[in-house]
């Protein structure tokens, strides 16, 4: 399989409305303190959401697995702010490989920065930097009543199966190829 060079391929800026540009690039494993840095700013409702548990103050460790990218079987995109003294990443989507074909997906926006579209931009730039890679199904797991990752799920996707246990749903999916609304 050839590799896509990651960087040039999703370096991107999101026109936003109300806010200006967001400037959407790759993760970088040098990434691990603004990764840190976001999650303690989600609100601790979108934490719970995002990993399913309790998540109180994010331990060093999380931020160095969703940091350990390689660009090939795990990559992940940021959507960033311009602040007074640089950027700060205001969305989250990743992507691992779980086999030739699948991979588990998650997406996270953070609280003050939802319903505005960007989960949907990066979630189908995320996507289709996955599938540059050979993945063409994917998979998101999500607590049922998670309404938000129901409707991006339904925006960038079609579902394939379904299954929910213990109040968390597995979704399998197919990147859809034209997003409504945009």
């Amino acid at each position: 399989m050839e590799i896509v060079l990651y960087p040039s391929q999703v370096e991107d800026r999101l026109l936003l409305p109300s806010r200006g540009a967001l400037r959407i690039r790759p993760l970088r494993q040098r990434d691990v303190g603004v990764i840190g840095e976001f999650y303690r700013r989600l609100s601790p409702r979108t934490r719970y959401l995002r990993f399913l548990s309790p998540m109180p103050d994010p331990p060093d460790a999380l931020a160095r697995l969703i940091t350990s990218v390689d660009d090939d079987r795990r990559l992940a995109l940021i959507a960033e702010s311009d602040i007074a003294d640089g950027a700060e990443v205001v969305a989250l989507g990743e992507c691992a490989g779980l086999d030739d074909h699948t991979a588990e997906v998650g997406f996270v926006v953070q609280d003050e920065w939802q319903r505005q579209g960007i989960g949907t931009a990066l979630a189908m730039r995320t996507l289709g930097a996955a599938e540059a890679r050979g993945f063409d199904r994917f998979v998101a797991e999500m607590l049922v009543y998670n309404v938000g990752v129901r409707r991006l799920l339904d925006r960038v996707g079609v579902v394939v199966s379904s299954k929910t246990r213990r109040g968390v749903s597995e979704v399998t999916f197919v990147r859809r190829v034209s997003v409504r609304g945009s």
